[in-house]
């Protein structure tokens, strides 16, 4: 790894707590030399030509910070090291009491890079592209609050299932963990490159979650004059309104989202049942070993 020459700090542009945090980073990588830019209130345009020209990305915030820095730096290849001020924090890995030790451990290079795979998320009408947009977690087709909705899906161009319910999703490994997660969908590791569906209180129609082969490519056809209207959101995000004869495309996307770890490359298991049992105690060392 090629030492650290410009690394960007964003704070989380929607929470103003997080932009004393990131100063403070900023001026700590500047006192050890490294050249830093800053950035507290941001959208993803915004920051794209100081991204392509950085080795490193912080975002200050919970994993909502993660989603939007990791968007912004996939398509350039840059990693993310996430210091987390959220609640959970499945993506952050670093904690806001204890970042300046981890960012020494960081400029000494003992750290190694996670990479997880994104999906691409179209709204087509007679072939053309009219929205897309990238998802770490994501794409969620939705009618509204509990307003069902009916949509043919097809799985390489094969119809599966018409689904009855009030969403869709349809979900990365990373996203297993959000609101599929919420809903009873599977927990996928992140080094997986499989697409996850999952119906939302289903009605009448498949009510199984669906993991697919590698490479698989899915299309979302509402049925004809839809009683509600159907929005397509992209890693919580709202893209498109569609209207009558627009479909949704979702595959792998061409880009991925790259994180700077500093825990063991199995951490994924035990950092997840730690938030989601954390009540539960650990067996101690004469319970783990096994007894002939």
């Amino acid at each position: 790894m090629a030492m650290l020459k410009q690394v960007g700090v964003l704070a989380h542009p929607l929470r103003s707590e997080t932009a004393p945090v990131a100063s403070t980073i900023a001026a700590a990588l500047r006192a050890r030399g490294v050249d830093c830019w800053l950035d507290t209130m941001w959208n993803e345009t915004d920051v794209q030509h100081q991204v392509r020209a950085s080795q490193m990305v912080i975002a200050i915030g919970g994993d909502g910070a993660m989603l939007r820095a990791a968007r912004v730096c996939a398509p350039f290849g840059v990693p993310v090291l996430g210091v987390n001020m959220g609640q959970l924090g499945f993506l952050t890995e670093v904690g806001v009491d204890s970042w300046e030790s981890h960012l020494d451990a960081v400029l000494e290079q003992q750290y190694w890079i996670e990479t997880r795979m994104m999906i691409s998320a179209a709204v087509v009408e007679n072939g053309k592209v009219i929205a897309s947009g990238d998802a770490l977690n994501d794409a969620v087709i939705t009618g509204g609050i509990s307003r069902m909705i009916q949509l043919h899906t097809y799985i390489d161009g094969e119809w599966a299932t018409t689904y009855s319910a009030d969403a869709l999703i349809i979900a990365t490994p990373t996203g297993s963990t959000a609101y599929a997660l919420a809903v009873g969908g599977p927990i996928l590791p992140p080094e997986l490159h499989n697409i996850l569906i999952v119906p939302v209180a289903p009605h009448l129609s498949m009510d199984r979650p669906i993991v697919l082969s590698q490479g698989a490519v899915v299309e979302v056809h509402p049925v004809p004059r839809p009683r509600n209207e159907i929005t397509l959101n992209v890693d919580g995000s709202p893209l498109c309104i569609l209207r009558e004869g627009q479909i949704i495309r979702v595959q792998a996307s061409e880009n991925s989202s790259r994180f700077v770890r500093l825990r063991e490359r199995n951490y994924f298991y035990r950092s997840l049942l730690d938030r989601l049992e954390p009540r539960t105690p650990r067996p101690s060392p004469e319970q783990r070993q096994l007894k002939g």
